[in-house]
């Protein structure tokens, strides 16, 4: 790849502006490659990548970045939760990043843990967001609050999403619910979801 005259005397803006024009063109790249492109190290683009990141514009993947909004997936809208097919609420967003840059969005984590468990290995990553703070987190690796009182509006039994253990332990203390990792979020709600023909969603 061409290396950017100049590159390392860019301002991060500008830098940022490279890199978000680079992610639409290619709707995902890895961080060595934009590295490469623009000539600074993987470091400063981890640096740069972390406001794109947290304003919504790209999504970390393994290794890299895409586009938050890839609306050339073939398979089907993504504005539309591939589970229920409610409209999406970024800040509810359940993503599935697959084989071959495939982005899958469900519009909160109740789908977003069904339909992972239903195509299991073939998830690279998975992306949600925090429910206090709204920064994007690996979804194996955050807190799952169900049973609380607080009711946000989407699909039923409604699943919270945290990073931090002790937010969701808060969270509970004060309005109620348990608090499950990944793994017994997505089997206890699978049980739940087993007494009935087809999971609620509250239009």
């Amino acid at each position: 790849m061409m290396i950017i005259e100049g590159a390392k005397h860019m301002l991060p803006i500008e830098r940022q502006n490279r890199i978000r024009q680079l992610v639409q063109e290619k709707h995902s790249i890895k961080i060595v490659d934009l590295s490469k492109d623009i000539g600074v190290s993987e470091m400063t683009i981890h640096r740069d990548l972390k406001p794109l990141i947290e304003e919504g514009s790209v999504i970390k993947t393994f290794g890299g970045v895409t586009l938050a909004h890839d609306h050339s997936d073939k398979q089907g809208t993504l504005d539309e939760c591939v589970f229920c097919s409610r409209a999406i609420h970024e800040r509810l967003a359940y993503r599935l990043i697959l084989p071959n840059n495939k982005i899958e969005i469900a519009c909160c984590s109740h789908c977003g843990l069904l339909r992972h468990r239903q195509l299991g290995d073939k998830v690279m990553q998975a992306i949600t967001y925090d429910f206090f703070r709204q920064t994007t987190l690996s979804a194996p690796l955050a807190w799952y609050v169900m049973d609380t009182s607080i009711q946000v509006g989407c699909c039923q039994p409604q699943v919270l999403t945290f990073e931090s253990k002790d937010h969701a332990d808060k969270f509970v203390k004060g309005f109620g619910g348990n608090v499950y990792s990944f793994k017994e979020a997505m089997d206890n709600l699978f049980r739940k979801m087993n007494g009935h023909e087809e999971h609620s969603c509250n239009h």
